[in-house]
């Protein structure tokens, strides 16, 4: 029997408090809360991927393993907008020239330039300078 290829159905971020999560990620990434079912706050479906928030009692310890990089035609403006919202620039990566953001649970996040931008031989952007 042949298998079909898996596809991600949807991504589920761990939240102390799930709603104001959910609120933090719907204004920012113009996704309307959808659903709240259970332990999950659900943000509206985009291209066929979901986006939830499950209530969790223990907080991240540590890096991220896995982080969203999200796009803007203007990440400066988008760093303003993230830390109007709760979010906060995380100053431990500045000399990786990427813009990592923390959403206000500290969750990890990039915000990355819409088009192609250059990395050094260390991976290392240089769309901030």
């Amino acid at each position: 029997m042949a298998h079909s290829p898996l596809q991600i159905n949807a991504l589920i971020v761990d939240a102390a408090d799930p709603e104001r999560l959910a609120a933090f990620w719907s204004e920012l990434l113009g996704r309307p809360i959808a659903d709240r079912t259970g332990p999950y706050v659900w943000l509206q479906r985009e291209n066929g991927l979901g986006l939830g928030f499950q209530q969790a009692g223990e907080a991240t310890s540590g890096k991220n393993r896995m982080h969203f990089d999200i796009s803007s035609p203007n990440p400066r403006e988008e760093q303003q907008r993230v830390e109007s919202l709760g979010g906060r620039r995380l100053e431990e990566y500045a000399e990786g020239g990427f813009l990592v953001m923390a959403d206000p649970e500290g969750n990890e996040f990039c915000i990355i330039p819409d088009g192609p931008f250059a990395l050094d031989d260390e991976g290392r952007a240089d769309y901030l300078d």
